[in-house]
């Protein structure tokens, strides 16, 4: 080969690379030439080919979806309620180690650009060319984009919204979409301040697990604010910004070890970090305290839930959107008193299952009126489930392969008592997890100051991951004897005295059944009656249905239902005789709560309040609760029923007999036990100046009971509850709740109410015929 044919290659290389470098020269000039026009035409959407760019008015007002926080009384946040959970910081907010570790890794010339950085871009370009020019030999450089530019695409939805025709070309999508983040950037540094731009970027930025800003990072991760973040932990957070789930550190823990320690680096290069100190910090490992933020947990689940319902209406009605406005809605709920409930719902609902299951053993018990097992009950609840009328879509109505996979055993996890997680993995098919479930006992608590009507504590259910029904004010069932203070009230408004002596006896009425005349005995829960002279309060501490239906029938059905109205209860209750002992209707422990509260605030009733007032993202009060209450009773009334109450802890033979001295002592205490039909339902209404409380005990259906009623009345199923909470919020130092008398009415009462003295000449003998006949004719279904 001769010279000159060696030299070929030579010459045509070079002849290449002058034409590259002329062509980008003459590129080079006509960016610069029509660059200002090509932006401008995107600035102004030139015919529409681009898409639109933010407004003014969206610029200065820039709008991020937000979480809406539920706080309590005390100010601590009981939840959230987010499509992205969301929650704003300010500059102020933000640790050193975090803001130095962001402007060091992505944007170091973050305070001398104006939103596009120069430098950086001729960065990238010549590591464009020198990639051309070396056909691919070196490495593209990238990281042109400043955290202006970041902001401006994580604020405004640069990609995937508003884009025009052009924007469907692959190649210059990318360079429009880069344009209009330009010209974002550009703008935000006119409107705002470096700090402000910082923290928008951190407020806007994704961090997987649920997290959408820094705020939520910082808890979710390491369980505290963004100001105590030290330099490892923002390093962390940082490191998360280029791909949040690959440098997730619950999840990937090596790859986010690794960019954490990348993000040192660049704090140390950048003089953030001395020497030592990165040395110290990059064989550390990441200690991460990782909750992530769930509707299932925390406190208040059950409340939170109820509480929605209510702000989605109000909302709709005053044109916010829940999930998105940043709204902080302030409750009644004081934190430190729904710990004490649930705590002492869990406490006794776990021992009280264990009784349960002692009680039954392997024994199915779902049972009828006979005490019998229901034929079908379990096939009845498996046909109403969701995986039944999946399996019928999938196979078919009839196909026998819907049987078959419903009692083929699958893994899952369910709740339980013995973990304190309070579940567990087991292997079950879908008909024995339907028969695992239904065995256990639910509750519902309340607890509301009765001057205000403050609701300080709400327990729905005892595990809300894995029973969402709520037992305070979605759940309703037959009240028992907690009704009977109604039909007391009703009596001594209408000049009965607690005094008012009547013999325990039966008493029978004229009921029509199926359009039949027939008649109805009502029977003690022991099925004794003793021919006892009694005063009706001793009769109400005792619980003696027998006493409640003479009264009954002496005032009558309808004034009861009338009286029970004005107090509260807005579920429909029948003006029948069976409503004496509570069979009337069905209620909630929400109405029965604010109901007996209308006693100790001097007759009027107040409506149960969860809400104070609510704030829009500026502070701004946009709902303030308004007062609602009304007179239902006389001051004299309501005081004589305290009395009343008192009397189950103070009569003997009480049912609040069970109620430990040192409650009692320096205390008055009004107190009434509820126990329906079969042992169905457990109540319990505790009353003290302060706090009236109720809790309800029972199966999600009634057919499911304890046998006795040693076991299944309401003063060992719901009592021990209202027991526990009061002692653990008098023993709180934290609250502001103490032992003291019922408040006195502001007028001497009209009549004495020491009933050991007062005699009244009305009285009523017992026949000794009727009582035989009754008890030969007694059963268990009489409600007590």
């Amino acid at each position: 080969m001769s010279e000159q044919e060696a030299q070929k290659p030579k010459k045509d290389r070079s002849r290449l690379y002058t034409m590259i470098v002329r062509g980008l020269w003459i590129a080079f000039l006509a960016f610069f030439i029509l660059f200002p026009l090509y932006v401008i035409s995107v600035r102004v959407d030139f015919l529409g080919l681009y898409g639109g760019l933010p407004s003014l008015k969206a610029l200065e007002n820039p709008k991020n979806d937000l979480s809406s926080e539920l706080y309590a009384s005390d100010n601590v946040l009981l939840g959230k309620y987010y499509r992205e959970n969301r929650s704003p910081v300010t500059y102020e907010d933000l640790s050193p180690n975090l803001v130095n570790a962001l402007v060091a890794t992505e944007d170091i010339r973050f305070t001398e650009h104006s939103g596009i950085d120069f430098k950086s871009m001729a960065r990238v370009a010549w590591g464009l060319i020198k990639y051309i020019l070396t056909f691919g030999a070196s490495d593209l450089e990238g990281g042109g984009s400043t955290l202006s530019q970041q902001t401006a695409k994580n604020l405004y939805k640069t990609r995937g919204q508003n884009e025009g025709p052009l924007m469907k070309i692959p190649g210059l999508r990318m360079v429009i979409i880069k344009t209009k983040e330009w010209i974002v950037a550009v703008q935000l540094e006119k409107f705002y301040t470096k700090k402000e731009i910082l923290a928008m970027y951190l407020n806007t930025a994704e961090f997987s697990s649920n997290s959408y800003g820094i705020k939520v990072a910082a808890k979710t991760f390491f369980n505290k604010p963004t100001y105590d973040l030290t330099a490892e932990e923002a390093a962390t957070l940082v490191g998360m910004l280029k791909a949040a789930t690959y440098y997730n550190p619950a999840r990937n823990p090596e790859n986010s070890m690794r960019r954490r320690n990348v993000v040192l680096n660049q704090m140390r290069k950048n003089n953030f970090l001395t020497q030592a100190a990165y040395d110290s910090l990059t064989p550390l490992p990441i200690v991460l305290d990782y909750k992530v933020d769930s509707h299932n947990t925390g406190i208040a689940t059950y409340f939170r839930t109820v509480v929605q319902g209510w702000l989605l209406r109000w909302a709709n009605e005053h044109g916010y959107d829940l999930f998105e406005d940043g709204l902080k809605i302030y409750t009644t709920i004081d934190s430190r008193m729904q710990e004490h409930a649930e705590d002492a719902v869990k406490s006794h609902m776990k021992s009280l299952q264990e009784k349960f299951e002692d009680h039954w053993g392997k024994e199915e018990p779902w049972r009828d009126e006979e005490g019998n097992v229901i034929e079908g009950f379990i096939d009845m609840l498996a046909r109403r489930s969701k995986r039944f009328k999946s399996l019928e879509k999938k196979y078919g109505k009839d196909s026998d392969s819907v049987e078959i996979m419903m009692n083929k055993a699958v893994p899952m996890r369910v709740f339980t008592w013995e973990t304190e997680e309070r579940e567990k993995d087991t292997v079950l098919s879908p008909i024995d997890s339907i028969k695992y479930t239904q065995r256990f006992l639910h509750a519902g608590f309340m607890s509301m100051d009765p001057h205000n009507g403050y609701i300080k504590a709400w327990v729905g259910g005892i595990n809300y991951k894995y029973f969402k029904y709520d037992h305070v004010m979605q759940g309703k069932r037959q009240p028992g004897s907690t009704f009977k203070p109604f039909v007391y009230a009703a009596a001594i408004d209408n000049g009965y005295s607690p005094c008012f002596e009547v013999v325990d006896a039966p008493v029978t009425f004229t009921v029509y059944k199926d359009g039949e005349e027939t008649t109805w005995t009502p029977k003690n829960a022991m099925g004794e009656y003793t021919g006892e002279r009694m005063t009706i309060r001793q009769a109400m501490a005792r619980s003696m249905n027998s006493v409640t239906a003479f009264i009954m029938k002496r005032i009558g059905p309808t004034t009861v239902v009338d009286y029970a109205k004005r107090m509260g209860i807005q579920s429909r209750i029948e003006a029948v005789p069976a409503l004496a002992l509570g069979g009337g209707g069905d209620v909630s422990v929400y109405e029965m709560v604010g109901a007996y509260s209308t006693f100790v605030n001097h007759g009027t009733w107040t409506e149960p309040v969860f809400i104070t007032r609510i704030e829009d993202k500026d502070g701004n009060t946009v709902y303030e609760h308004p007062s609602n209450t009304r007179e239902a009773l006389s001051e004299e009334t309501a005081y004589l029923m305290l009395y009343m109450l008192r009397g189950a802890t103070e009569e003997d033979g009480g049912t609040g007999a069970g109620i430990p001295y040192d409650m009692k002592e320096g205390n008055e205490i009004g107190a009434k036990t509820g126990t329906t039909s079969n042992y169905s339902d457990g109540w319990f209404m505790g009353v003290t100046e302060d706090l009236v409380s109720g809790a309800w005990v029972g199966g999600d259906n009634r057919s499911i009971h304890f046998k006795t009623i040693n076991l299944g009345q309401g003063a060992r199923m719901a009592m021990p509850i209202w027991v526990d909470y009061m002692k653990k919020v008098y023993a709180d130092d934290r609250l502001d709740y103490e032992k003291k008398p019922f408040s006195r009415p502001s007028t001497s009462l009209s009549i004495e109410i020491d009933c050991d003295q007062y005699k009244t000449g009305e009285t009523q003998e017992a026949d000794s015929l009727i009582i035989q006949d009754s008890l030969e004719n007694i059963s268990e279904d009489d409600i007590f």
